[in-house]
């Protein structure tokens, strides 16, 4: 059954520890979930910092996709400032066929922290999405030969030799995250999907409301595909944010206190150079103020689902939640997260467990009459 849940792997992994267990344990996370019947699993792309060891995700979205049954799997995302859009398109085209149609290209401009690495300035990042992404898209799911020269990349009467594997194309979203309008307005412009990060709003100031940065990318995006006259799927709308569940509220912030300090102090803190605390919040109060922004969803079941059904109205709906792992606590107390969310959390959301519920209803009143 669709549990309109997924996870988000950017993955970040706390120094330390071997990193061909921590890339290998990706791997078999995604493995897990996919028994328990989560709909997707995306993979980021980061080369520095240290945190996250992934600088090639379509190599750990081929193994998946030998590994897995029924779950999707995508690129969270392609940073196309870095990628000539010839190969972009040629290995999503590939993962189409690994999948058997299971795959999703994200893409977007790319992190800054790699892009200096690079020499990328921000607004040259922007630019080069913005001439890559028509090129991709056509490359990916149209038919026409492409002629374009850029100062960056020069193609000439190119057309990929394979075709793909899913008839009605390969699905693109586009990420976005804080206030800015360019992302959203690209996915209207070009009718695509839309993968939001709930997760940088809370960051810098956590006392600002995430919902309310989230609700305006949809209505920029909205605004401009009315523009260009394309429709837009609230339902390919994701929304990735960390979330961890225990059997209590208390179990559950005991479980992840001391790796979320870690986190957001020595990657987010040291390692990034960000201010991750507004002055007025005290340290031992910042995994709170995290979650009452909306930067993150700690606590039981019923806190989580309190949580994600609260989004939904603020935002007026979307269709999947993705669960950021941040690895902030160990992988038994994660797993068994992962198995609350599916089990417990999933139906309440997708109504799933009605259905036993009613015949069990039903039975009771009949004897009764």
């Amino acid at each position: 059954m669709h549990s309109r849940i997924g996870l988000f792997l950017s993955p970040v992994h706390e120094t330390g520890q071997d990193p061909n267990l921590a890339i290998r344990r990706n791997l078999d996370l995604v493995e897990y979930v996919d028994d328990l019947n989560f709909d997707e699993a995306w993979f980021g792309e980061h080369h520095t910092l240290g945190w996250g060891l992934v600088g090639a995700p379509e190599t750990l979205i081929a193994a998946a996709s030998q590994r897995t049954r029924q779950i999707k799997l995508a690129h969270g995302v392609v940073p196309l400032s870095g990628h000539h859009p010839f190969h972009v398109a040629s290995r999503a085209v590939h993962l189409d066929h690994l999948t058997r149609g299971r795959y999703i290209l994200g893409v977007g401009p790319g992190v800054p922290f790699d892009a200096k690495m690079f020499g990328l300035e921000q607004p040259v990042q922007r630019r080069r999405l913005e001439e890559a992404l028509p090129t991709v898209l056509e490359l990916v799911n149209g038919e026409e030969r492409i002629t374009q020269q850029t100062d960056w990349y020069d193609l000439r009467d190119a057309k990929l030799q394979l075709p793909r594997f899913s008839p009605q194309g390969i699905e693109v979203a586009v990420a976005t995250s804080g206030t800015s309008q360019s992302s959203p307005r690209l996915i209207g412009q070009y009718g695509l999907s839309m993968t939001s990060f709930a997760l940088p709003f809370a960051l810098l100031t956590p006392g600002a409301p995430a919902h309310i940065n989230l609700a305006h990318q949809w209505k920029y995006a909205e605004e401009s595909a009315a523009e260009h006259g394309q429709t837009l799927d609230r339902d390919k709308w994701r929304i990735a944010l960390p979330v961890h569940v225990a059997e209590t509220r208390e179990e559950a912030y005991a479980d992840v206190r001391e790796g979320y300090d870690r986190w957001l102090f020595e990657y987010f803190g040291k390692a990034a150079g960000r201010e991750v605390l507004s002055p007025d919040v005290p340290r031992e109060r910042a995994l709170e103020a995290r979650v009452e922004a909306g930067g993150a969803l700690v606590g039981s079941v019923d806190d989580v689902v309190a949580g994600i059904e609260r989004l939904q109205e603020i935002t007026g709906g979307f269709g999947t939640l993705l669960v950021y792992v941040a690895d902030w606590t160990s992988w038994e107390k994660t797993n068994r997260s992962m198995e609350l969310l599916a089990r417990y959390v999933s139906p309440r959301l997708t109504g799933s467990a009605a259905r036993p519920q009613e015949a069990v209803d039903f039975a009771i009143a009949s004897r009764k009459g």
